[in-house]
């Protein structure tokens, strides 16, 4: 496998040689542009998205350094009834933003059944959509602590409702509650004696709708 350095090299050099843009490789992976530009910056990328980046550029899995497609992370341990979810490693903040150097690996899949998902989201969203994280910061305390794993339900993309969102106003990924005042949609935190709310700003990019894995009852 290629180190960091030299799996950026390749991304870039694949990228340039098939006269696709960073914008194009984005829409085709569903992610960010700025989560491309931390592939060709960083070399981090979920390794499973190699075989469709080489598909995508024209490039043989050997220009990355591999020499097979990446299987699934593990299989699934229990029926197929169950509804599985990936643990992602990268954390999203509850203050003023973290920001993870690219769209962080999947550590795990965790398996839930579909009445705990219902009781959680409400329905159950097709396979790949529910994602956790792991939440960091002070700003939504009470309502969420630093260290909770919040269920992300990532086929959400725009204000879809007063809730809890992911989102990125452009100071990184951060948890925030938004709320339709009349005039504007507001970015509030639970501490707004620390954190003021605002008005979104109109370049916000919504990563999904938070859920608290932890808790039964549905806060959105």
């Amino acid at each position: 496998m290629l180190d960091n350095h030299a799996m950026a090299a390749a991304i870039r050099s694949a990228i340039e040689d098939s006269k696709l843009t960073q914008k194009g490789i984005a829409d085709a992976f569903g992610v960010t542009e700025q989560a491309v530009s931390g592939w060709l910056r960083t070399g981090k990328v979920d390794k499973r998205k190699l075989p469709k980046l080489a598909s995508l550029t024209g490039k043989p899995l050997s220009h990355f350094g591999m020499g097979e497609a990446i299987g699934v992370v593990s299989s699934p341990a229990t029926s197929a009834s169950y509804v599985r979810v990936q643990q992602l490693d990268g954390d999203v903040d509850m203050g003023d933003g973290r920001i993870n150097d690219d769209y962080p690996d999947i550590v795990r899949g965790m398996d839930f059944a579909p009445t705990y998902i219902r009781s959680v989201v409400g329905f159950v969203p097709a396979p790949g959509r529910l994602v956790l994280v792991t939440g960091r910061g002070d700003s939504m305390i009470p309502v969420i602590q630093p260290g909770e794993s919040l269920m992300v339900d990532t086929g959400i993309n725009s204000f879809d409702g007063d809730g809890i969102y992911l989102l990125n106003t452009g100071n990184g990924q951060q948890v925030k509650a938004l709320q339709d005042r009349g005039d504007a949609v507001y970015v509030v935190s639970a501490n707004a004696s620390l954190y003021p709310a605002f008005p979104m700003p109109v370049n916000t990019v919504i990563g999904g709708k938070v859920y608290l894995r932890n808790r039964i009852d549905r806060f959105n």
